[in-house]
């Protein structure tokens, strides 16, 4: 089933506390904890109190979202070691990183063979510790577009890398639905970035459930995954009282 919950950095000047009793007064089930915001890469003893913290509030931890990026640093083993640390220390089923710093459209061959070969190190170091690597959908990344992200997931083939997804502005609506399909297909879907922008503005959740049925319709809604709200018009709060509701209605339409 999909699980209704929230990106913390959807409210990043909000501590932990408050994370947590939004979530619970807007009946969000898992949060993704961000790196640099509420837990910190290497802080293992902080990481672990966030875990208690979001367990004993009865809240799921749904991911790790790292800003590790892939090609950004000169020792990435030993930088993405200390975000791995912090997702182990969190009981994280899932880290997210970044697939480069370029966009897809940039970048040379030589690029992307770096790329493809450290994304090879990482997912394999996350995979001894129980975590998968997810890759965030995103422009000026090689996710920004459905060709770019499945070669390389074909130039990577790991079983340990997989993708996030969110609806990617560039994109069409039919290029999304196609995106998010074939990643469904392949089995390498994980959690869902869930927003409704319009014409680059941040709009109500409600007002892009036409759009949401038809991304949900992609996917097989039996698989366990999160479907996790940020980019909240206004960062308020209130606004993502409406938008979880929004939010559960349409869960329960789609598995009920």
């Amino acid at each position: 089933m999909i699980v209704p919950g929230l990106v913390s950095v959807t409210f990043r000047e909000k501590t932990v506390e408050e994370i947590l009793q939004i979530s619970i007064s807007c009946g969000l089930e898992a949060i993704e904890w961000s790196e640099n915001i509420h837990v910190f890469p290497g802080d293992e003893e902080g990481a672990n109190q966030l875990y208690r913290k979001t367990i004993e509030s009865g809240i799921q931890i749904a991911a790790y979202g790292s800003y590790f990026r892939l090609l950004e640093n000169e020792r990435p083993a030993e930088v993405f070691l200390q975000s791995l640390i912090s997702a182990k220390a969190l009981h994280a089923p899932i880290i997210r990183v970044w697939a480069g710093v370029r966009s897809s459209s940039e970048v040379s061959t030589v690029y992307r063979n770096r790329l493809t070969e450290e994304a090879i190190q990482i997912a394999s170091l996350a995979e001894r510790e129980g975590i998968q690597v997810a890759l965030e959908w995103h422009r000026g990344t090689l996710t920004d577009n459905n060709e770019s992200a499945m070669l390389l997931l074909d130039e990577v083939n790991h079983p340990n890398l997989f993708c996030l997804w969110q609806p990617t502005e560039g994109l069409s609506m039919n290029e999304r639905c196609a995106g998010l399909h074939e990643l469904a297909v392949r089995k390498k879907l994980l959690n869902l970035h869930t927003y409704y922008w319009k014409e680059g503005r941040r709009m109500p959740f409600s007002e892009g459930m036409h759009e949401w049925r038809q991304y949900l319709a992609q996917i097989d809604d039996h698989e366990n995954r999160y479907a996790l709200l940020e980019f909240v018009k206004d960062d308020n709060v209130e606004q993502l009282m409406s938008d979880a509701l929004a939010l559960k209605q349409l869960l329960k339409g789609n598995i009920g």
